[in-house]
Order: structure tokens, then C-alpha cells, then sequence
């Protein structure tokens, strides 16, 4: 299947009317960009004269060698294998990428200087309030989940205005409820507690429909047979069930825990220490705020980035087991 799709894709770059479709987009998205003030405009002052003088003409000139170069790229990529085209994308994607961090003329001694205490102070208090985030919300996921699949009624209900609830509020909202709002009641929690708290509502609101999906997914003649043997429900769910549903629920799993990553930067409102936080405070007293901000975001996607490949080892754990 996967051949399959690489030869039609390979078909399909070298189409002539593909690579006529792909020439226009990319010339007219540039020519609607101003490039003239650009380093392709100092390339291309033989052709245009003065960069900042050339207007329409210039725009056009440099849209239409950068369409050109763009098409050329494409038709060479497709000549190579499906890896070595990912890592030739890649590459590319991050030279733009640094070409493009580069316009700020970003100072590096103070990235440098201040990167420990993002490193230590700020990526680790987000990796803390995550996983103990994941680990209530999974424990809350797990229990709504039961209730939503079971015939009681009672149970059903409570489960199912807790996941229409969480999911249809804000995050911000639920942070604000639980920190401004609760004391207010005489519950007063300090800002980490209210953000993992928060956050555990949230998610684990979320990770129920996995998790009733996952155990949804395995054949009611499981539970049958556990119950001919004897198991009890507890046994039954750890031994037979939940361990058939974790290939299932592993993918979708490993993607809220990216996104909870992300969206603990939330919590950043209530003052607490951590990545988003320490970014936007260190460099306001200098006003180098792109400096940390940037710097804040390729921590943030270096953890990403570590994630998806736990998680892709993971279902290769799984695959391979199910197969043997």
C-alpha cells in the first residue's frame, strides 16, 4: 500500500498540469507578498535595477524565479525514495525556518545566558504539571468511561454532564473558576494545585470518549468468557480488557498529552513558573521579547517532538506484540 501510494505520488508531481497548478499558486502568492526589500532582491538587481524601485515588475520578476526554483525543487524531490524525501523536506523546511528567525536579528549571548533557567525552572515545571495532569485525567478518564458504558443510569448521568460540561467551557475559564472562584467558598488553592486540578478536569473529560472507545472497540465475548471464568469486574478490566484496548487507545492517548503539554502554557496566568511564564518575563525588562518567545517555542516543540517518537515506539511495542 504504501508503494502504491509513493508511485502515485510520484505520477502525480510530474504531471504537467500539476506542476502548471503549483507554478501559479506559487507565483501568485509572491507576487502579493512585497519582496523587493528582500535578499532574492538584491539577487535579482541585474534583472529588476533598484529593489525598493522596481514595484510590479520587480514583485513579478522575483515571484516568477522563485515559482520556477519551487516547481524545479518539487520535480527533483519526487525522483527519490519516500525517506529520503521526508528528510530533503525537512531539511528545507528548517533552513526556511531559520531564514526566517533570522529576520529578527535575535541577540544569541542573551538566548544563551537566560536558556538554563527556561531549560530548568520552566520546561521542567511544564513536564511536572503534565504528567501529574495525565495521570488524574486518566484515573478520571477511566472511571467516566465505565460509567458511560454501564446500564445504570445514575452513573451515565454523572458521566455524561461531567464530559459535556469540561468540554464545552474555555480552559481559560475552567483556570479562572478554579483559582478566583473557589475561594470565594472559603477553598482557597495555590496556583500549581488549581492548574493541575484544571487540567485534570479538562482532559480527562476528553480522554473518557478514548478511553469508552478503546474498551467499546473489544468483543462482548470477552467479557462473557471472563465471566464464565469467574473474574470479577475489577480482574476482567486489568487483565483481558484493558490491555486489548490500550492499542487503541495509545495513539489518540499520546495526542492529548502533546496537546496538554501545549496548553499548560495556560496556567501561565495564575503566576506559576513555567515555560510561557518565565518567556514572557524574562525578556520584558529588556523588550527581547521575540528572543525568548522563539526560544520558549522550539523547547516546546523539542518536547513535541520527543513525545511523538515515545509514542511511535510505543505502538511498535504493540503492533509487534499483536502480531506474535
Amino acid at each position: 500500500m504504501l508503494y502504491q501510494d509513493t508511485v502515485e505520488s510520484e505520477v502525480l508531481v510530474h504531471k504537467p498540469w500539476f506542476l502548471a497548478a503549483i507554478f501559479a499558486i506559487v507565483l501568485a502568492a509572491f507576487v502579493m507578498v512585497n519582496l523587493t526589500g528582500t535578499a532574492m532582491g538584491e539577487l535579482m538587481r541585474p534583472v529588476i535595477g533598484d529593489p525598493v524601485k522596481s514595484g510590479l515588475y520587480g514583485r513579478f520578476a522575483i515571484a516568477f524565479v522563485i515559482a520556477i526554483l519551487f516547481c524545479v525543487n518539487l520535480v527533483l524531490i519526487g525522483f527519490a525514495p519516500l525517506k529520503l524525501q521526508i528528510r530533503i523536506v525537512w531539511f528545507e523546511l528548517l533552513i526556511l525556518f531559520i531564514a526566517f528567525v533570522k529576520i529578527f536579528n535575535l541577540s544569541l549571548p542573551f538566548i544563551w545566558d537566560k536558556l538554563p533557567i527556561l531549560i530548568g525552572q520552566g520546561a521542567v515545571t511544564t513536564l511536572y504539571v503534565s504528567a501529574i495532569s495525565l495521570v488524574f485525567a486518566s484515573s478520571l478518564a477511566i472511571a467516566a468511561a465505565i460509567a458511560k458504558l454501564s446500564s445504570n443510569g445514575f452513573a451515565y448521568g454523572i458521566a455524561s454532564f461531567y464530559t459535556s460540561f469540561f468540554r464545552g467551557l474555555p480552559l481559560l475559564i475552567q483556570l479562572y473558576l478554579v483559582y478566583l472562584g473557589l475561594p470565594q467558598l472559603g477553598i482557597a488553592i495555590d496556583a500549581v494545585p488549581s492548574g493541575i486540578i484544571t487540567l485534570s478536569l479538562c482532559f480527562g473529560a476528553y480522554m473518557t470518549e478514548i478511553f469508552r472507545s478503546g474498551i467499546a472497540s473489544i468483543d462482548r465475548g470477552q467479557w462473557e468468557a471472563s465471566r464464565s471464568l469467574g473474574f470479577g469486574f475489577g480482574l476482567t478490566m486489568r487483565r483481558i480488557i484493558l490491555p486489548q484496548a490500550f492499542p487503541v487507545i495509545i495513539p489518540p492517548m499520546g495526542n492529548m498529552f502533546i496537546a496538554m503539554l501545549k496548553d499548560s502554557s495556560l496556567v501561565s496566568v495564575l503566576g506559576v513558573w513555567e515555560l510561557t511564564f518565565l518567556a514572557r518575563t524574562i525578556g520584558q525588562p529588556t523588550f527581547q521579547h521575540m528572543e525568548m518567545l522563539i526560544t520558549a517555542a522550539i523547547i516546546y516543540w523539542i518536547m513535541s517532538v520527543c513525545l511523538e517518537l515515545v509514542q511511535g515506539r510505543i505502538e511498535r511495542h504493540y503492533a509487534k506484540s499483536k502480531v506474535r
